[in-house]
């Protein structure tokens, strides 16, 4: 189901919960939330739509993967950037890192870790700082 994208700060400076097999249904909201959104959005966390749960999609373009209570267990390359948000009006500057390493659960609930670069690890370290309730 297409969900409302949340904008209440307050709201989005909460941190998320792990996410159970109990709360798949969200992978599907997500999904369809980033679907409705692709002109102008390439990734999601959960408490965008609602949903105070460790859970994110990410585009890669070709595909959308949602990432089930990911975790960043390695960063390297810092950098200076700026990004924008559905959830927030205009860009902000922050600091990602060019590499970074994540494990994760995906819709099986079959944990994975991976090594991802560039702009997709930009994107995944912008989704995990919304779990952690993190406002650029």
């Amino acid at each position: 189901m297409i969900r409302k994208i949340v904008t209440d700060v307050m709201f989005l400076k909460g941190k998320s919960m792990p996410a159970t097999k109990e709360n798949l249904y969200i992978a599907k909201d997500l999904q369809d939330t980033l679907a409705a959104n692709r002109d102008r959005c390439v990734g999601m966390a959960a408490n965008m739509i609602g949903y105070k749960k460790n859970m994110i999609i990410v585009s890669f373009g070709f595909m959308d993967m949602v990432m089930i209570n990911p975790k960043i267990l390695k960063k390297e390359g810092e950098f200076e950037t700026e990004e924008g948000c559905l959830s927030l009006q205009g860009v902000r500057k922050t600091k990602r890192y060019k590499k970074i390493k994540v494990q994760y659960q995906d819709t099986l609930f079959k944990v994975h870790t991976q090594e991802y670069t560039g702009y997709i690890a930009q994107i995944i370290q912008h989704e995990c700082d919304h779990l952690e309730g993190i406002i650029i």
